[in-house]
């Protein structure tokens, strides 16, 4: 009975498509091209949820004519600008015109260009990656495709096969299969060492030593990730879709180029609580890295603690995050406010006069605009844009921002 609901179930999925595909095929697809998938949301944003769900249905899971013909996975017709390979395939009329690809690579990579390229589809990039519900509808109502019905086919998929998984593991939310595998032949200590901040055993007023996980977690319910000394603001920037000037505001920072030491970079603005009801100061500590070890905005911090300027509390202290502290903490003497003082000023100036943000203008990538055709037009060479920007790849998309050193 189970069985014949099923078939009946991916009949009506798949009306339109050329046959219904079993559970076995469909996963055997997602294992195939999920990591292209993951991998082109970290490029351009477009969820791997939302990817795979549409791989599977256009191709009915890697089996339709189209698909075995010309590697296109997503359905997606000439247009007026296509000047690649094409095939003549039926579909809304006779013999329309789809394009052809010389790998799935390349298909995918097409339908992540393709999205982020035209303005009608603009207003997706604006919902929160995990609402694969907003972005399936979003699609039909910018005509994506015709098939009324086009929402509920990924929206089933996606949670019939748990698709949103490969979403979360893009954005460092999740582990993949692989890494849950070699955490399960650990032990305790070593998994929870692995997927979680760990905070090492350590006497009143020591620093405590934390080690964050890779990619983007939460502090929180804030999205944020550690990076090291030296890395491009403008690169974190570019790689998680953030305004370069909204990454500062965020994180109660002046303009500045790389990052002079190694340290926590929010995605989101922080909570006006912290994570916690009460911070103990350790030795070290200034009220910025406070703010951000505990997630909250550094004026709400010293609200509550009764602090302002460069007021500086002495190690042991006790700091409120939630309430109004019933008095205001004992500070540091004039020597120790001045060198936390120093240190924090780090933050705020580049590391030298060859990075500072005044050697250098921003240049907002246009439509169809490529790594070489803006090096040509600045006189430079691509390489020279790639190490400026942090870029390891020469792939670029609409509205990203670079650095350009003026010659």
């Amino acid at each position: 009975m189970k069985k014949i609901q099923l078939a009946l179930a991916l009949t009506v999925l798949f009306a339109g498509k050329s046959f219904p595909q079993s559970a076995e095929v469909i996963k055997e697809y997602v294992l195939k091209f999920k990591d292209i998938a993951m991998e082109e949301m970290k490029r351009t944003g477009v969820p791997a949820a939302i990817t795979l769900a549409q791989g599977i249905h256009e191709t009915s899971a890697g089996q339709s004519v189209l698909v075995i013909k010309s590697n296109n996975h997503f359905g997606i017709k000439c247009k007026s600008e296509w000047t690649g390979p094409s095939v003549s395939h039926d579909d809304d009329a006779r013999g329309e015109c789809f394009r052809k690809y010389s790998s799935p690579f390349d298909s995918y990579k097409d339908h992540s260009d393709f999205l982020t390229s035209r303005s009608h589809y603009a207003s997706l990039f604006k919902l929160d990656p995990t609402d694969y519900e907003g972005w399936a509808k979003g699609l039909k109502k910018a005509g994506y495709a015709t098939n009324p019905k086009y929402p509920q086919i990924l929206i089933k998929l996606i949670e019939d096969y748990n698709l949103q998984d490969y979403t979360l593991i893009a954005m460092g939310e999740k582990r993949n299969d692989v890494q849950s595998e070699i955490l399960a032949k650990n032990n305790v200590e070593e998994k929870t060492k692995a997927e979680t901040i760990i905070t090492s055993t350590v006497m009143i007023g020591e620093p405590q030593k934390v080690i964050y996980p890779a990619g983007v977690f939460k502090i929180n319910e804030t999205k944020v990730v550690f990076i090291p000394k030296g890395t491009s603001f403008l690169a974190v920037a570019n790689e998680h879709d953030v305004q370069l000037n909204r990454l500062f505001e965020f994180n109660d920072m002046r303009p500045q180029d790389l990052a002079a030491t190694d340290q926590l970079i929010y995605l989101q603005r922080k909570r006006k609580t912290g994570a916690n009801e009460i911070h103990t100061v350790a030795k070290g500590e200034d009220l910025y890295e406070i703010a951000q070890i505990e997630g909250i905005r550094i004026e709400s911090l010293q609200a509550y603690n009764f602090l302002k300027g460069n007021m500086q509390p002495q190690i042991g202290e006790k700091l409120y995050l939630h309430q109004q502290a019933p008095a205001m903490p004992r500070l540091n003497t004039a020597a120790a406010i001045v060198s936390v003082i120093s240190k924090s000023n780090d933050f705020a100036k580049a590391s030298d006069e060859n990075t500072s943000e005044a050697n250098f203008i921003l240049h907002t990538v246009q439509l169809k605009e490529t790594m070489y055709s803006i090096s040509k037009k600045y006189s430079v060479t691509p390489q020279d844009v790639a190490k400026w920007n942090g870029l390891q790849s020469m792939d670029l998309k609409t509205g990203q921002q670079l650095r350009i050193k003026r010659m």
